[in-house]
């Protein structure tokens, strides 16, 4: 498939789809065969793999971005980090930030990543999930494995980074983690979702 030869406008459409470098998309591309889907297989895992090698960078720099819903009652805040001020003023990682805005405005997630849900609420539910099982009839053998899968289901609605962008027909089913692996690649430095605000009107009210 290395030998596979691949014409300008369809590095420039997997570029234009992904954002990768063109050199990479050429690559892909022919790695895979002129298989597009794959291809864009190939350049994500690339991208994570990128991406975690610069999870240990400090981010320094970023902007928060914000986004008021057209009927003034909802909105969001985000504090999105990078490297430097140059890529906290880049276009594409602007409207990375303003979109998980309004995702979060949209989705109302809780919490950033899983790590940040409190102990006592996952054990909580780790235990109505179990005692739901039990009462299910399912055999012991299988309970743990079956209640982690509820577990992470249960986590992915409440947190920011496993869910799928609410906007499924631009983004295609990506996650926010996935989208956060994208820019880093994009830009070349590492990113982060450090916080989020979400405001709804009369939710602060008595």
């Amino acid at each position: 498939m290395a030998d596979t030869k691949v014409g300008a406008a369809d590095v420039k459409a997997l570029r234009d789809r992904t954002g990768a470098g063109m050199m990479d998309c050429k690559q892909a591309l022919e790695e895979a065969g002129g298989e597009v889907d794959q291809a864009i297989a190939i350049l994500r895992k690339k991208g994570a793999a990128s991406a975690a090698k610069r999870s240990g960078r400090n981010t320094g720099e970023g902007i928060v971005a914000s986004y008021i819903h057209a009927d003034s009652r909802k909105g969001a805040l985000v504090e999105i980090q990078c490297e430097t001020d140059f890529v906290a003023r880049n276009e594409d990682f602007q409207e990375f930030a303003r979109w998980v805005a309004i995702h979060v405005t949209a989705m109302n997630p809780r919490h950033v990543s899983i790590e940040e849900i409190p102990s006592d609420d996952l054990d909580r539910e780790r235990k109505i999930l179990t005692e739901k099982a039990r009462e299910d009839g399912k055999p012991d053998d299988v309970i743990e494995k079956i209640v982690d899968g509820q577990i992470k289901k249960w986590a992915s609605e409440l947190v920011l980074l496993d869910q799928k962008h609410f906007n499924e027909e631009l983004y295609e089913g990506k996650t926010i983690a996935d989208l956060v692996t994208e820019t880093a690649a994009k830009t070349g430095e590492n990113v982060k979702i450090a916080r989020f605000a979400r405001f709804e009107l009369g939710d602060g009210g008595e």
